[in-house]
């Protein structure tokens, strides 16, 4: 057991994500749905549709198959936008300006980029460069971070130290070079942020109070009833103006960014 004056508190209860068992029978069911779907759409070419002819056009054709779950799975994704897009256009305070959370760029600008991440999300850590260009790209855009730790299982709390980390690192005005550079780690652990945060000239003794203070307890947990209220499913998520982004990719932010102008 780690001291606890040297880590955070335990993380809220995490909002459950599609995995594991649950998500191989869903993703199973799904299948089977679609390759029902498909036989009753073929049959009436194979004279009767009997389910040999269906089988056998299906093992001669399998791309079908994965033409049909792909499908399926971004109508699914679509719809969980549009459930994130209707519960922000609902409640508007939800990613309403909050003066805790990290934010570069004007706060008179036209276009607000919000991000909700966890450092340990291996999809944030493959797109943060591409971000940050876009960051670099845009300096009339205000970009906001949402630190979400949701990675965090049992007694591992490397998420939450992270994000803990980063936020008090804002505190020292080092938060984008932390931010950059816990991206970048591989390997996160408590050890290597504390690394990191010495190496970018942050006051490890003053973060580390910071870090378990009430406040940045609260920051993180109000952090979380928004992404819950919100609807979100997982991190990386991104929002153009109050709407949810469909992709990932920094490019589409771009695009949406455009858009919004």
């Amino acid at each position: 057991m780690t001291d606890e004056t040297s880590t955070p508190e335990a993380a809220p209860e995490q909002p459950k994500k599609p995995g594991g068992f649950t998500g191989a029978v869903a993703g199973y069911v799904a299948l089977g749905v679609s390759v029902v779907a498909l036989g009753l759409a073929a049959a009436p070419y194979f004279g009767g549709g009997s389910g040999g002819d269906v089988r056998a056009y299906l093992l001669q054709h399998p791309e079908v198959l994965q033409e049909a779950s792909q499908a399926l799975q971004a109508k699914e994704g679509q719809a969980r936008v549009d459930d994130t897009n209707a519960a922000a256009a609902a409640n508007p305070g939800l990613l309403a300006v909050d003066a805790r959370d990290p934010a570069f760029g004007p706060a008179d600008a036209k276009v607000t980029v919000i991000e909700f991440f966890d450092f340990r999300c291996p999809g944030c850590k493959a797109v943060a460069p591409q971000y940050r260009a876009l960051m670099a790209a845009h300096p009339e855009v205000r970009f906001v971070f949402k630190d979400w730790p949701i990675l965090d299982r049992g007694e591992d709390v490397t998420s939450q130290y992270a994000a803990r980390a980063a936020l008090a690192a804002h505190q020292q005005g080092k938060y984008l070079e932390v931010y950059d550079a816990l991206m970048t780690e591989r390997a996160l652990s408590v050890e290597a942020i504390d690394r990191i945060l010495g190496e970018h000239g942050v006051d490890v003794a003053r973060a580390k109070a910071a870090l378990v203070s009430p406040e940045t307890t609260r920051h993180i947990a109000d952090i979380h009833t928004s992404a819950a209220a919100l609807k979100l499913q997982g991190t990386p998520t991104f929002f153009v103006n109050g709407k949810a982004a469909s992709s990932i990719d920094p490019a589409e932010i771009g695009r949406m960014i455009e858009a919004a102008k």
